[in-house]
């Protein structure tokens, strides 16, 4: 009995507290995370630069949206869809691709540490969930698009913009943001600056896709 109530106290703490923390990360920018700790420890620099969601150029969301979930407006942190998908095409053999959606990443990249498996993916549940409820769409993307790995050691959609191609994120054309979109999977294996294989290929058709995205309303819950 008095393990139980420990357990149920403990359980009030987390949520107490892990609400707090993502209360508090509506209005105030993540200030570090665990994935730019990795760097650290790995002896390698840190370079990001936030960027408000209304400066940002609407065809770096509308990239993301097309590379990484197209129904990002219309699901509430989870695409089951998706991950349905995906478990059958990663049965049938081949890339293994997850059916994770950018409210999902997100949660990942702001509260979590990569890798962990089934744990690390049940806390990412939560977190998703709490930033569904607690922070909208449009604050999604913002923390999405200014904490998301974009290169080694380069972290958010500006600073990626300002290393790529020398100028900052408030004007990406469509082919400029779907390269930075089409590294955003394998940060430190892909650069978005004179892009070879995948990268220039996944690039060219998200650029065409970001058109699509503007035109079909996939950002409606963005404007």
């Amino acid at each position: 009995m008095i393990a139980l109530r420990w357990l149920l106290k403990a359980a009030l703490i987390f949520v107490a507290v892990t609400m707090l923390w993502v209360g508090l990360y509506r209005f105030v920018p993540p200030p570090f995370t665990f994935t730019m700790m990795g760097d650290l420890l790995g002896g390698r620099s840190v370079t990001k630069d936030w960027m408000p969601l209304s400066q940002i150029d609407p065809d770096m969301a509308r990239a993301a949206i097309a590379g990484e979930d197209s129904r990002f407006c219309q699901h509430h942190g989870f695409d089951f869809r998706a991950i349905a998908g995906a478990a059958v095409r990663n049965a049938e053999g081949g890339r293994i691709r997850g059916g994770s959606t950018i409210s999902q990443q997100t949660a990942k990249n702001a509260f979590l540490f990569q890798g962990g498996g089934y744990v690390r993916k049940a806390f990412e549940a939560y977190f998703t969930t709490l930033i569904e409820m607690l922070w909208g769409k449009k604050r999604i993307m913002e923390v999405y698009l200014n904490i998301a790995e974009t290169g080694i050691g380069t972290y958010g959609v500006n600073a990626a913009a300002l290393r790529y191609f020398g100028h900052d994120a408030t004007r990406l054309s469509p082919t400029e943001a779907a390269r930075i979109a089409a590294v955003l999977p394998l940060p430190k294996k892909r650069a978005a600056i004179s892009p070879s294989g995948f990268v220039r290929r996944h690039g060219n058709v998200l650029a065409r896709y970001v058109g699509v995205v503007r035109r079909a309303g996939l950002d409606t819950c963005l404007r």
